[in-house]
């Protein structure tokens, strides 16, 4: 049954039965008897195929992210396994947006290699929309979001970790009354938040980093919302001014989203364990 789970995401991802046929290494009828079985299992059909390809059924739709969590729980229970077998190494995969992979993530992380030096440490940048997805699809292990609107705790792979200020800087002697917005692109928190408490903001810069981010507002280009954390360092030496908004400062929760104590191999749940005991 994995087999036919795992045919089933191919042809979705690729959109034909030829494809997905390469894809798995197998001929189109064997991919196909593969479905057939699927189907007889399930009571329905799972595809429509016609001459743009193949098309999931409203009971393909349904099936599809079960079949995306079972497959992503094998691969847990493998990577879990192994790392057992092999003793202290293993791999982590965390996920999280700009400000915690820059300013929060370094010394935990240096703290976790020290204890585990023979796991490999995969870190992906990512909004939070997106790394949702990825927590739930099983492409990675952890990952730190923003929760203002989520509530849960272990029960539901919720684990509260940190507030973070967000503060409104501009270059000395700007007046917020004239300046644009410089933040981030659609899907961003930050970007979310900004609008949600001045939905009259006109942006007039979109960009990938914070680090971008701080050099145009120092060139005086515009404001940012941006968190204390990433620019006390500018802030302390005169380069950037916080300004006081009636809406700003705005904190936001952090939370560790996973999809469950127990599903977390080895050198993942070690990973967990680390970042709550760094709690500030």
């Amino acid at each position: 049954m994995l087999d036919e789970l795992r045919y089933l995401l191919h042809i979705t991802d690729t959109g034909t039965f030829t494809a997905a046929a390469r894809k798995a290494h197998l001929s189109q009828p064997a991919l196909s008897a593969a479905v057939r079985r699927l189907e007889d299992a399930m009571g329905a059909r799972l595809f429509h195929r016609g001459a743009a390809g193949a098309e999931l059924t409203a009971a393909g739709h349904a099936l599809l992210p079960h079949a995306r969590a079972a497959l992503a729980a094998v691969e847990d229970g493998r990577r879990a396994v192994a790392e057992l077998e092999a003793g202290a190494t293993g791999e982590v995969r965390l996920g999280a947006g700009a400000t915690a992979c820059t300013y929060f993530l370094p010394p935990i992380l240096a703290t976790y290699r020290k204890r585990w030096p023979g796991v490999v440490l995969r870190v992906r940048e990512a909004f939070g929309d997106e790394l949702e997805e990825l927590v739930t699809a099983g492409a990675i292990d952890i990952a730190i979001i923003t929760a203002a609107t989520r509530r849960g705790g272990r029960r539901d792979g919720l684990d509260p970790w940190r507030d973070d200020e967000l503060i409104v800087v501009g270059a000395p002697g700007v007046n917020p009354r004239d300046a644009g917005w410089i933040t981030f692109g659609a899907g961003s928190p930050t970007r979310a938040l900004l609008l949600a408490r001045n939905p009259g903001a006109q942006v007039v810069m979109e960009l990938g980093s914070i680090a971008a981010v701080k050099g145009h507002v120092r060139a005086g280009i515009g404001l940012a919302l941006v968190s204390r954390a990433a620019v006390a360092a500018d802030v302390a030496r005169g380069a950037l001014v916080e300004l006081e908004l009636p809406w700003a400062p705005v904190t936001r929760r952090l939370a560790l989203r996973h999809r469950g104590v127990d599903r977390l191999p080895p050198a993942a749940a070690r990973l967990r364990d680390v970042l709550l005991e760094r709690l500030p």
